[in-house]
């Protein structure tokens, strides 16, 4: 009797055993849950783990397709969906035998938010660092389109499958901890679109741009050092590719339209090599993607007041506005407006995101008659000791807004630069100093703080500029 027991509890077990494991629960990586929103009109890629080798189904509700594929050896499996124009809400089944569905599923446009402290920066502010109008917006920001993915902060030698983070609704409660910049970006998006959007939130405040850089991508900067694959205890976020490896790498292949980033602090004492790590980067994400030259804008520093002992950051934002034309399909903001001398993280959010949105309204999505790109500078002709600077990207000239123009400075052959006087003209900008008879080299808003103002009669702002190429000197 007693034997006849064993046997059938072993029976028993046997079975439970080979039915969970013939029908293991799907694991998806944390980006796939309820709420997300797909890339529209693509392939958009689905992709997790399953029992090795079982045959794994997709079903998606808004066109009622079956898609099926087989899970490798060690069970990952990865399938592509067509996705539709924009809509929803609609829903995506995944089978191996036992069912897992994802609910409230969007069809938009995502974008990925990425940088340091100043994307990071949520719309509730930082402690005694606020976001100018915040409360009113977060009062007003309950949005069945739009999503929020938040990704939790990490480090890893050594690249990631999936990190911790999921979609929220747009609600007050979610915004008032969601990036400021990336929660304007997207709104002006929606309202201007009319589509769904999906906001995916990367970011590291104080972080260089080397370790949101791939093994792969470093490779093509010498100077770059990759770190020993070793371990490591409290692993710093500055080690180049451990934010990549830990915070980008998990959605690598997710459906997305594009990129904004807003980063360049932490490396203002190295402008010459960071006029190549920025567009370095952008090549480095679109490889991996696979998904070809995706848009990419960022935001420009604004002036800051960073004391003595470092370079001048206008280099950092010489850099930055070099960079913005090293490769295609990028864009810059300018925010030479929006500064604070003592806090590094200007309240004015809202402004410098409009500025991204602008860009990629006009640029991405190839809307006629938005203004979305900064005057900068074309020609210079110094004469009889007068200078003449004119301006592309400037079609109903410049403005300072009825302001006096004291951001110019002027220098000749033995460069020591003066304050200059400069006048609006119908070409373009006059610059002179009495101090400097025979001028030979201008900057303008050429400092680590100033407030620009120097405008496009659209309300863009003019970079700071040079039209030297002496040697930096540290403040």
């Amino acid at each position: 009797m007693k034997r006849t027991f064993n046997s059938v509890l072993i029976f028993f077990l046997f079975m439970v055993f080979t039915i969970s494991h013939a029908f293991a629960e799907i694991k998806l990586p944390s980006v796939f849950c309820n709420n997300m929103v797909l890339q529209q009109q693509t392939e958009a890629a689905i992709w997790g783990k399953a029992d090795k080798n079982a045959s794994v189904k997709v079903n998606t509700s808004w066109n009622n397709k079956s898609y099926s594929t087989k899970a490798s050896s060690d069970g990952s499996w990865k399938i592509k969906v067509q996705t539709p124009k924009a809509g929803g809400p609609y829903e995506i089944t995944i089978s191996d035998g036992k069912t897992l569905k994802l609910k409230n599923v969007l069809i938009g446009e995502v974008w990925v938010c990425s940088g340091q402290s100043n994307m990071e920066m949520p719309m509730k502010g930082y402690r005694n660092q606020p976001i100018l109008g915040s409360s009113d917006a977060i009062a007003l920001s309950s949005n069945p389109n739009i999503r929020l993915f938040t990704v939790k902060k990490a480090t890893s030698l050594e690249p990631l499958t999936d990190f911790t983070g999921d979609w929220k609704l747009c609600e007050p409660e979610n915004v008032y901890e969601f990036s400021a910049t990336a929660y304007y970006f997207g709104l002006m998006l929606n309202k201007a679109l009319n589509v769904p959007i999906g906001l995916i939130n990367t970011s590291w405040g104080g972080t260089r741009i080397e370790p949101w850089i791939s093994e792969l991508g470093c490779k093509n900067f010498d100077w770059v050092k990759l770190p020993e694959k070793k371990p490591v205890e409290n692993l710093s976020p500055q080690t180049p590719t451990v934010l990549f490896n830990a915070m980008i790498n998990p959605i690598v292949g997710y459906g997305i339209r594009g990129g904004i980033w807003y980063q360049g602090e932490s490396n203002r004492n190295e402008p010459q090599y960071y006029q190549k790590l920025m567009p370095g980067l952008i090549e480095n994400w679109r490889s991996v993607w696979g998904i070809g030259e995706f848009p990419f804008y960022f935001v420009q520093i604004a002036p800051f007041d960073y004391g003595p002992g470092g370079l001048n950051s206008a280099y950092l934002r010489e850099a930055q506005l070099k960079a913005s034309t090293a490769i295609r399909n990028i864009g810059m903001a300018c925010i030479m407006d929006l500064g604070e001398k003592d806090c590094i993280h200007p309240a004015n959010k809202e402004l410098g995101s409009k500025r991204l949105a602008l860009l990629a309204l006009a640029q991405t999505y190839g809307i006629k008659g938005i203004a979305n790109l900064s005057p900068v500078l074309k020609e210079m002709k110094a004469a009889e000791g007068v200078v003449k600077l004119t301006f592309e990207n400037a079609p109903n000239g410049l403005t300072s807004y009825g302001k006096e123009l004291t951001c110019f400075e002027v220098a000749g052959a033995n460069k020591r630069f003066f304050p200059a006087k400069a006048f609006i003209t119908g070409a373009g900008i006059t610059v002179f100093s009495p101090s400097v008879a025979e001028p030979v080299a201008v900057r303008y808003a050429f400092k680590d703080f100033i407030v620009g103002d120097l405008f496009s009669t659209d309300g863009l702002p003019v970079s700071s500029f040079r039209t030297d190429e002496w040697e930096p000197e540290k403040q």
